[in-house]
């Protein structure tokens, strides 16, 4: 028989947590709420040496820190791997502390593993995807095991739903948006899923 309790344990079994930073938060945060099996993606900091780091220090670039999101997904829905595949596709891997106009080692692409199975899936794909020349240069990602991981200020949570007629969301968010529709129909929570947020 299961009981609530069995229930917890069955569901703390197949979630899991992923670490990726790919430039503003806000842009990877809107994207990865978009995937099915993704339960929650939390907008933060990671992989410098301040403690409790606020945006504005983050800002001005000397912290270390990555603007980060660490996502919980259902492994049974979506698996890391898939993550990865959608976190490669949706920015730009080859461009050393820069995406686009934001520029900074605070927007550097970096994977932050928090399991060694992840480390090592995580290499062979850049390593796939650099023999396969996928993107004609090579690509500079980092992968780093997951240090402490400081949530944003609660301003930056859901930002891009909340502000998307706002400009920067307008022209840099929404078309990364309309590339993962395109791309990732088949992994799109449908109309009936919510991220708990």
């Amino acid at each position: 028989m299961t009981t609530i309790s069995n229930l917890a344990t069955i569901n703390q079994e197949i979630q899991e947590s992923a670490i990726f930073a790919g430039g503003c938060f806000w842009c990877t945060e809107a994207v990865f709420l978009e995937l099915s099996g993704v339960l929650t993606v939390t907008p933060g900091y990671i992989g410098g040496e301040t403690s409790n780091p606020t945006y504005s220090e983050i800002c001005k670039g000397t912290t270390g820190h990555a603007e980060a999101i660490k996502i919980s997904f259902d492994s049974k829905i979506i698996t890391f791997e898939e993550l990865l595949e959608v976190f490669f596709a949706t920015h730009d891997p080859t461009t050393l502390n820069r995406q686009g106009n934001d520029i900074g080692t605070q927007y550097r692409s970096e994977v932050f593993y928090t399991n060694e199975n992840q480390k090592i899936i995580t290499l062979n794909y850049i390593d796939l995807l650099n023999n396969k020349l996928t993107f004609g240069n090579p690509i500079v990602t980092k992968v780093s095991e997951a240090s402490t991981f400081f949530n944003a200020e609660a301003y930056h949570q859901n930002y891009y739903n909340q502000n998307n007629s706002q400009g920067y969301c307008s022209y840099i968010i929404t078309p990364k948006i309309e590339k993962l529709r395109n791309k990732f129909q088949s992994k799109l929570k449908n109309k009936h899923e919510h991220t708990n947020r």
